[in-house]
């Protein structure tokens, strides 16, 4: 063999620590009362020896299943036979060799750090090896393959371990009075308009889908909200833009807290007022680290996600995402012969996921159908897909009332609402649906205002 083969990284044994996998099986049949520490820290998947996976998983099985569970090499051994699985491990001798290689119960955490840091190492390996192949084959553009790497790696690193998220009642009664008392639910966010608090909250976990038209005001709803949590509340936050770029971002994020005319910025006119105004909202718009846009080309989920967890590896962990527009993500994973409605249906679960996947909300633009235009908006509006009804906790449909047109019999007696739009709940799940809040529209600055209160 070469030193060129020795050195080949797919030649060699992935790392792994036979001696404190046999500890930690071992401690598990001789006391059960580690149990619930070991499982904290590991599950059966780091363990490298598929037999040391099966025995894991029978000792965890058995123990979830009764109250008073025996847990010794007799009855996983009883259980792995009645799985057919005994004769694979080695058999009920090998479960006695187990527990003689225990040095002590005592450090069976220590034991189980050894087996979940080889897992996170063979992780890393595997990660480079899948990009490494498909950056050989050229099975996607660089930028890609660098993305799902990095979300995967900062996965690991990131990950949360198995029994950190508490799930039983008992566990979760003492939050849940605490959110009582409080009044509302310590982990939602609000919006800039009081009347829209009143019916809705951003709760993590939630996709929540926003609607308009063309040109309805829904990358303004998507900014001022992206920028109350930021710059109000302090709490990072994440606009995944693919309708503007960085620039035009920008000068509608300084229109709207400057109170500068939108049209002046993006042409670069201002007067010395207009500047006056942006040099006080300088230091804030400056410092302001935690509120990201990304404007990157042909944004995808795992392109989201892969961002999302480097805002975690900084130390600015997401609150929320805005995503501006669904249907202008570019789909992935998605079959040849795939139609655009499963496209889209496919982006539409896939940010669901990814509120539940890091427990903050989601909110999702989307544009209505041409057929919209002209009337009050329903939840069968939405372009391309009839999904995002279905994967969306909370619907806001923006429109924009007709102006009162004397020549029209229809609209002639239409009170006067220049300047105004409707922002429609046509869907709640844990609220009250079908209100209609009217908001001021003021798209020379870049925003949207509550009608009874300043901005």
């Amino acid at each position: 063999m070469t030193d060129h083969d020795q050195d080949n990284p797919l030649d060699r044994t992935p790392p792994h620590d036979l001696a404190a996998e046999h500890a930690v099986l071992g401690s598990l049949l001789l006391s059960p009362h580690v149990i619930d520490r070991v499982t904290s820290t590991v599950d059966a998947a780091a363990f490298y020896k598929p037999a040391h996976q099966t025995i894991y998983t029978a000792i965890t099985d058995l123990y979830g299943r009764s109250r008073t569970p025996k847990i010794d090499p007799i009855t996983v051994a009883e259980e792995l036979g009645r799985n057919g699985d005994l004769a694979k491990v080695g058999g009920a001798v090998y479960l006695h060799q187990l527990v003689a290689a225990v040095p002590s119960t005592a450090h069976a955490d220590h034991y189980a750090e050894i087996v979940r840091d080889k897992a996170l190492l063979r992780t890393v390996i595997e990660t480079a090896n899948r990009a490494a192949a498909r950056a050989y084959t050229q099975q996607a553009d660089a930028g890609e393959i660098l993305d799902d790497a990095m979300a995967e790696f900062q996965g690991a690193a990131t990950g949360a371990s198995p029994l950190e998220v508490k799930l039983s009642v008992g566990d979760r009664w003492a939050g849940f009075l605490d959110e009582l008392e409080a009044g509302k639910d310590p982990r939602a966010l609000d919006t800039p308009w009081h009347d829209l608090n009143d019916v809705v909250e951003l709760k993590p976990g939630q996709l929540v889908t926003v609607g308009a038209a063309t040109g309805g005001g829904k990358s303004l709803f998507g900014m001022n909200l992206a920028a109350h949590i930021a710059l109000t509340r302090g709490r990072p936050v994440l606009v995944a833009s693919m309708e503007m770029g960085g620039s035009e971002l920008m000068a509608r994020l300084t229109a709207a807290e400057a109170g500068v005319d939108l049209d002046r910025l993006v042409r670069r006119k201002l007067t010395d007022h207009d500047w006056a105004k942006v040099i006080k909202v300088s230091d804030r718009l400056q410092n302001a680290h935690n509120f990201i846009l990304d404007d990157s080309p042909n944004l995808t989920l795992s392109k989201i996600r892969a961002r999302l967890r480097w805002m975690a590896a900084n130390g600015h962990p997401a609150a929320m995402v805005v995503a501006d527009y669904l249907q202008l993500m570019t789909p992935e994973g998605t079959g040849s012969n795939a139609n655009r409605a499963q496209e889209v249906a496919t982006i539409s679960r896939g940010l669901k996921l990814t509120a539940m996947e890091f427990e903050i909300p989601v909110i999702a633009l989307a544009q209505f159908n041409r057929n919209a235009a002209g009337r009050q908006p329903t939840v069968t509006d939405f372009k391309d897909s009839s999904a995002i009804e279905q994967d969306s906790n909370v619907i806001v449909l923006m429109h924009r009332p007709p102006e009162p047109n004397p020549d029209d019999p229809e609209t002639k007696n239409l009170p006067d609402r220049t300047g105004e739009i409707d922002l429609i709940v046509a869907k709640n799940r844990n609220g009250i649906n079908g209100r209609i809040i009217p908001l001021v529209f003021q798209g020379h600055y870049g925003r949207l205002q509550s009608m009874s209160r300043g901005f």
